[in-house]
């Protein structure tokens, strides 16, 4: 497994950034323009630095122009894509197999939808994806999968639908269990449920899920 971090421009506290990152132990380390503010405050070097840079720092940007062995995308700010999704592409074209975007979530609700959405790239690609910071975890799933509770990322664990309809969704090993139901857009259903046993099972028959597994 060959795994990449990402933080970008969003809400990266400094101490959770670089205890998470000492845990994952990734094989590469990408800064996404204002993203580039924890790896300064944390004194931290990343391999890829991708951005158009209209929202870092100057004195951080000219720091960072300073020091050898990063690799630079530079970026036109009229674009389709966001600057984190150009960051993802280059973690896929490294041939990392699980993507871990930290600094996704924050004030910007458009920045935060945008960062949910990038997660579906997981599935073109055939790599895990995770948007994190030190409350949530989130992912998506398109198949059955299940949850230790020793491994999950906090208490609760929530469960929404992305397609119109998840078909045959059936939770065992969870204080609030389904079998064979359907859960569809438009309800609050799936939102804080627990995993009671040594791991929760979450089986479906179609369509893609939401995980968020949170922290209060």
């Amino acid at each position: 497994m060959k795994k990449a971090v990402i933080v970008s421009g969003g809400y990266a506290e400094t101490v959770f950034c670089m205890e998470y990152i000492k845990v994952q132990q990734p094989d590469l380390v990408i800064a996404v323009d204002s993203g580039m503010k924890f790896f300064y405050e944390a004194g931290m070097k990343p391999d890829i630095i991708v951005g158009d840079f209209d929202s870092v720092d100057q004195e951080i940007l000219l720091f960072f122009e300073k020091q050898e062995g990063i690799e630079w995308k530079r970026l036109i700010p009229e674009k389709d894509d966001t600057d984190t999704e150009a960051a993802i592409y280059q973690a896929v074209d490294r041939e990392c197999t699980q993507i871990h975007i930290l600094g996704g979530t924050g004030s910007r609700l458009d920045h935060v939808l945008g960062n949910i959405e990038l997660l579906g790239i997981g599935f073109k690609e055939q790599i895990k994806m995770y948007l994190v910071d030190s409350h949530n975890r989130i992912h998506m799933e398109n198949q059955s999968f299940e949850i230790g509770r020793k491994e999950q990322y906090g208490k609760y664990v929530s469960l929404i639908p992305f397609t119109p309809e998840v078909t045959g969704l059936t939770l065992r090993g969870m204080k609030y269990p389904l079998t064979d139901f359907s859960l569809v857009c438009y309800n609050s259903l799936g939102i804080s449920n627990e995993i009671i046993d040594e791991k929760a099972e979450i089986s479906f028959k179609s369509g893609v899920l939401l995980v968020l597994e949170t922290r209060d």
